[in-house]
């Protein structure tokens, strides 16, 4: 499933290391800015650097047409995690956006992710 603040979720995100973030997405950051967190499908990324969440749709076959979409902390206006069960064989939390600007997102992580470190990051600029 494509990662887009339009859609209402993304699924099975797992994390990546940073140096498997997309090259282009340097491009985008502004000074001071640096990616903290990057998570990503089959081909698509999502990244929380220290002012926003970055997501990469990447479409076609080739994949050379990229979808970039930006929304900065300071503009969610509600939040909630949910933490992986004890015991899951696949081990999943969820992160629940709801931003100023009405658009909703969904995101649930594969695997060992520490939903916290997200949650403590988001409260950082929302509160």
């Amino acid at each position: 499933m494509a990662i887009n603040f339009n859609a209402n979720s993304a699924w099975n995100l797992k994390p990546i290391s940073m140096d498997s973030i997309r090259g282009e997405v340097n491009g985008l950051l502004i000074a001071g800015e640096e990616p903290v967190m990057a998570f990503q499908t089959i081909r698509d990324q999502l990244i929380f650097t220290n002012k926003r969440i970055i997501s990469i749709d990447v479409q076609g076959i080739t994949g050379k047409r990229k979808s970039y979409a930006s929304m900065p902390y300071s503009k969610i206006q509600f939040f909630s995690i949910q933490t992986a069960g004890f015991l899951e064989l696949i081990p999943d939390s969820e992160l629940f956006l709801m931003f100023t600007n009405g658009f909703t997102a969904k995101f649930e992580f594969r695997g060992k992710v520490d939903i916290g470190r997200i949650g403590r990051m988001i409260s950082e600029y929302v509160l």
